[in-house]
């Protein structure tokens, strides 16, 4: 390492910068009055190479700390410390003791870290100077296309492939889903959806849950926002590995969303650790009690609520989104909790809120994918009302209806028909369109599919929270059995009730998402909150059986059904109610229009015009009854209807491509009970 000499510096771009001869650092802090940067040669020293204590006349401008350091290149790690007034009643919580991490760092080492308030100069998170465009991305763009064409599917870095039966070089990192991309495509989902990926502290659990050597295993406890998760690579170099993976997903044609958690931080409340924003200005980055500032504002059920909409807070947000489009060539975000980052700096909702208002006009990001979690912790709910126009929204309304209705539950036909819809009561308003609706029936947060049909009660035991956690409104059914059984017929009206799931799905206008694993069956054993277990709970067994196999293939083929079928991915709704149009016409055990208010009902189908010309129509029976039913059907435009789906088939008969599928001679088809056939009009 060369002579190190320090210089004034440069107040912008924040965060550590590589020029010419050396390094500019910048950090916020508008209440500091004091600031020292520390150098280290590795992740791991104890003695820094340089202490570098900042000029409050030479070094700050606009309250922005930055020197230069000349000597010095790409790799080195760095920590700030910050000094002010001590003053808890005041909202300050200065230490001049602690080491943080600065909010843009590159990249981040957490090898020393630990949660615990001992020794706190060496319990740290580092960054480390990284030079931002030394990546050799081989014509690489940000896919654009139509979000209604996209098939999500939401996956855990580390859990999808830390299982041995992945079969991978480098399990459980950005590597090992690259491995698995020829899966990805021969599946046919479009787009991956990562659970937090951005540096977080495993060990952010409460105190029962570590005494069982739990960790945070799903991530939503960011120490560090433009940081790739350091233990997602399998070396020293996760920027350039999560680089890769992208580049090899965009090859196959599959755009990247990252679950990004902007609402809290892994900090927590007043007996949290002081990580990075505590430290450097608790009263600016975080929601406050009014009536003792030494107290947070709890919106997220995590102890702390970022401040989102102060203006310091919402530019570094936007930076570092807009970061990700332009350096990791991400395609676009779902934000978790989002209504917490509509509240106003008084913690009120604001409909014109200056972060969400910020992102979706960032000429970087309107073209991106911005996906909404519309509600909060506290009972903020804003699903069709989210702040904004750009915003798609994990419609829960779609989950919960869809479940109901699918498990027999009285009453849900009209719900679940404006649910397959595309949701227009929700949506419709203000030039939205179904594509605003992400569609799910399960995520990572609640039960698998396969749960779903398995489970009545969550069974969260092993969590170590006496099974308090998780929701306890789950609308699942097990179909006769709690848990694992041999009763063949329990087990057979599983799968069944499984097809139906992915079926109704991929059926419906609107976005659909799954979570990885509900393709091969995966089960959590009853655990509908897996946030604890890296373990085999939490991770895809990529072993399989005859049942798995033949799922794979259901899931894969629906998703073609859908990919052909343009009238499935309809940018505008079709009718606002469920009035009989000429585009789609429901009708129930009578070619008649159902009776929306009869609560036996349990029947509802659907024909579906083509939406292109020379596209075939569609037509849906959908039988949640407890018996079989004869049910009629209309005439087939050019001749006759070929069975492409019945549920209650075993595979390969469940699913056969058009080219394959049987014809229909007969004016009516009989369905099984708890059953879904799809028929296309034959143009042969």
């Amino acid at each position: 390492m060369n002579s190190i000499s320090i210089g004034a510096g440069a107040p912008f771009p924040a965060g550590a910068t590589v020029v010419d001869g050396g390094v500019n650092f910048s950090v916020f802090s508008r209440n500091a009055t004091a600031m020292t940067l520390r150098l280290y040669s590795d992740a791991t020293s104890q003695d820094p190479i340089r202490a570098v204590c900042l000029d409050p006349g030479y070094n700050r401008d606009r309250f922005m700390w930055h020197v230069f350091v000349s000597g010095i290149d790409a790799g080195v790690y760095y920590t700030w410390s910050a000094d002010g007034r001590g003053d808890l009643a005041a909202g300050h919580r200065f230490d001049f003791s602690r080491e943080l991490v600065d909010p843009f760092a590159r990249e981040v080492s957490t090898q020393l870290w630990a949660r615990t308030m001992q020794s706190p100069q060496r319990n740290c998170v580092r960054g480390r100077v990284v030079v931002d465009d030394d990546y050799d991305w081989d014509g690489d763009k940000p896919l654009v296309r139509a979000l209604e064409d996209e098939v999500i599917y939401e996956l855990h870095v580390g859990g999808f492939t830390r299982h041995a039966s992945a079969n991978v070089k480098n399990p459980g990192t950005f590597a090992g889903v690259t491995e698995k991309i020829p899966y990805l495509k021969r599946l046919g989902v479009t787009a991956v959806e990562l659970l937090p990926i951005m540096a977080f502290d495993e060990l952010d659990v409460p105190e029962g849950v570590a005494e069982r050597g739990l960790k945070n295993y799903w991530g939503y406890s960011t120490l560090a926002f433009f940081a790739p998760h350091p233990a997602y690579a399998s070396s020293d170099a996760p920027r350039g590995e999560f680089r890769d993976m992208v580049k090899a997903l965009h090859r196959a044609g599959i755009a990247v969303i990252l679950d990004v958690v902007f609402n809290h931080t892994a900090e927590g409340g007043s007996d949290g650790p002081i990580v990075s924003f505590k430290g450097l200005d608790n009263r600016i980055y975080y929601h406050l009690e009014p009536e003792d500032l030494s107290f947070y504002r709890d919106y997220t059920g995590c102890g702390n609520t970022v401040n989102c909409n102060h203006p310091v807070v919402a530019d570094f947000i936007v930076k570092c989104l807009e970061y990700w489009v332009e350096e990791m060539h991400v395609d676009g975000f779902r934000f978790d909790l989002a209504s917490a980052m509509s509240r106003d700096e008084t913690g009120a909702p604001d409909m014109h809120a200056r972060v969400l208002w910020n992102i979706e006009q960032s000429p970087i990001l309107r073209s991106r994918m911005l996906i909404a979690e519309a509600w909060d912790a506290v009972g903020l709910h804003q699903l069709g009302h989210f702040p904004g126009y750009a915003w798609s929204q994990w419609n829960d309304r779609y989950r919960d209806d869809l479940r109901a209705f699918l498990r027999g539950d009285p009453g849900c036909i009209g719900p679940a028909a404006t649910r397959i819809a595309g949701s227009s009561d929700l949506f419709s308003h203000a030039e939205q369109r179904p594509r605003h609706s992400i569609n799910f029936l399960s995520c990572h947060d609640g039960f698998t599919l396969f749960d779903l049909v398995s489970y009545n009660e969550k069974h969260n035991e092993s969590n170590g929270e006496d099974n308090a956690d998780g929701h306890n409104h789950n609308v699942s059914w097990n179909s006769g059995v709690e848990g694992p059984t041999q009763n063949a017929e329990v087990n057979v009206l599983r799968l069944r009730r499984v097809r139906n799931l992915m079926a109704l799905l991929l059926l419906s206008q609107g976005v659909p998402m799954f979570v990885a694993g509900d393709e091969r069956l995966r089960t959590q054993h009853g655990n509908n909150n897996a946030y604890c277990q890296d373990n085999a709970i939490g991770w895809l067994d990529w072993s399989t059986t005859n049942e798995q196999d033949e799922m794979c293939r259901f899931t894969r083929e629906m998703i073609a059904l859908r990919q052909r079928h343009v009238s499935l991915r309809r940018r505008d709704f079709i009718a606002a109610n469920h009035a009989d149009t000429p585009t789609l016409h429901w009708f129930a055990d009578t070619l008649q229009a159902p009776n929306w208010d009869d609560r036996k009902a349990r029947i509802l189908s659907f024909q579906l015009a083509g939406n292109e010309p020379g596209e075939s129509a569609l037509c849906v029976f959908i039988n949640m009854s407890g018996r079989a039913r004869v049910l009629p059907l209309p005439a087939a435009e050019h001749g006759y209807w070929k069975r492409l789906v019945d549920t209650a088939m075993s595979s390969p008969e469940d699913i056969l491509p058009v080219s394959e599928a049987p014809e229909v001679s007969d004016s009516s088809y009989m369905l099984a009970s708890f059953a879904v056939a799809v028929f296309e009009d034959s143009r042969d």
